[in-house]
């Protein structure tokens, strides 16, 4: 029961933030928080990370249905994988429905976190990488676990 409540939280702190910036910002307006460090920055994303292959919405909205097939899949295959293992699916699965939902609405992705040595990003990238990291982290572990018992 957790997994879905997760999910839900990520998807609504997203699209909240995201809502707040687009009435509160216009677009490419930015707002220093941290002068020079990080700002509040209005960008509407037509593309993926850094931009890429910008204004292939139907790209990125098939690509968004698969990724969210597949941890969902993922999921009832591995559900008793561990915590770690459900909040590193969960927090995937709640940053691809929230990107996947803008561009469903919009066509583009809002993103407003902006620390100047890097792409502008928003709360549903922060999840994906962090629940990659995660799974990544779990699935190391769990191999270092599998050659010790073989020794």
């Amino acid at each position: 029961m957790l997994f879905p409540l997760l999910v839900l939280a990520i998807v609504a702190g997203d699209q909240l933030t995201k809502m707040v910036v687009r009435r509160t910002l216009a677009p490419n307006e930015t707002v220093p928080v941290l002068d020079n460090i990080f700002h509040l920055t209005h960008v509407n994303n037509p593309g993926a990370a850094f931009g890429l292959l910008a204004h292939r919405t139907s790209f990125f909205i098939a690509t968004g249905i698969i990724v969210t097939g597949l941890i969902i899949i993922a999921y009832r295959q591995f559900r008793n994988g561990g915590f770690y293992f459900q909040l590193a699916l969960a927090l995937q699965l709640g940053g691809a429905l929230g990107n996947l939902l803008d561009r469903l609405r919009f066509g583009y992705v809002v993103d407003f976190l902006d620390f100047r040595i890097w792409p502008v990003f928003n709360l549903a990238d922060v999840a994906i990488v962090g629940g990659a990291s995660l799974l990544v982290w779990q699935l190391w572990r769990r191999g270092g676990e599998g050659e010790r018992e073989r020794e």
